[in-house]
């Protein structure tokens, strides 16, 4: 098209679509406090 139509949707899908698997790869990465036991024998 003339005026870029599909060109600008697509730039705006491609941001749309980082920021969004950019939310959702942070929301996996939760810290880990594992408690180890005072008694290495267990």
């Amino acid at each position: 098209m003339a005026d870029n139509f599909l060109e600008r949707h697509r730039e705006d899908y491609e941001v749309r679509k980082a920021a969004w698997l950019s939310k959702k790869r942070k929301s996996f990465t939760t810290p880990r406090n594992i408690e180890k036991p005072e008694d290495e024998s267990l």
